[in-house]
């Protein structure tokens, strides 16, 4: 059974860092895409970055050169680093992963993931 559970976020000021992180458990197969996504109150969840099974990284213009996304494989964990953060950043962040054997190269859509984690806060004030 696949896990994912967030840690990390928190509430920062504008042009602060923050990093969120993501345990994994439960997934095999050696094609993966894991993936960040993000939702405000009153809007669409959005994707804001993901990580294929050959390291390849993708990004919202949003946060394209503010956020990096990487994945440690011998910790399982999936992390957002997050840099100038700006208030319109303010949401929930989800941290998910398609079905085993899928892999990613582009941002993918809400509806090819197949799990998602419970989320974690992320606030920016001006």
């Amino acid at each position: 059974q696949v896990q994912l559970e967030e840690s990390g976020g928190g509430s920062v000021q504008a042009g602060g860092s923050l990093r969120a992180s993501c345990a994994i458990s439960g997934m095999t197969g050696v094609r993966q895409c894991f993936a960040w996504f993000r939702q405000a109150p009153g809007k669409a969840r959005e994707g804001v970055a993901s990580i294929g099974s050959d390291g390849t990284t993708a990004y919202a213009d949003s946060v394209n050169g503010r956020f990096t996304i990487a994945k440690d494989n011998a910790k399982n964990t999936l992390y957002l680093h997050m840099n100038y953060l700006q208030p319109e950043d303010t949401a929930m962040y989800y941290c998910a992963a398609a079905n085993p054997w899928n892999d990613c190269f582009s941002l993918p859509r809400a509806t090819y993931i197949s799990y998602w984690g419970q989320g974690t806060q992320v606030t920016v004030s001006s």
